[in-house]
């Protein structure tokens, strides 16, 4: 994620990385409900909490990887 005042944006890109922030919260988010039912051993398609996918383009495009039976691997540049 980024932090406004450590990168000293303005405008499109502070905008620009208002979205990225909102995107990755939004999956730590969904990634938690889902983990969640596992936690508890409930199957995904017997969860019956509001899963938030289309809270965010990011979760969108992920949501057929994250809902399925799908072995995921999130890899992350941290710098």
């Amino acid at each position: 994620s980024e932090s406004v005042k450590q990168a000293n944006t303005t405008g499109s890109r502070r905008s620009e990385g208002h979205y990225i922030n909102k995107s990755l919260l939004t999956l730590g988010h969904v990634i938690w409900k889902l983990s969640e039912g596992s936690r508890k051993n409930i199957p995904i398609e017997e969860i019956q909490q509001h899963i938030p996918y289309r809270d965010s383009k990011l979760t969108r495009l992920l949501q057929p990887s994250l809902g399925g039976n799908a072995q995921i691997s999130i890899i992350c540049n941290v710098s």
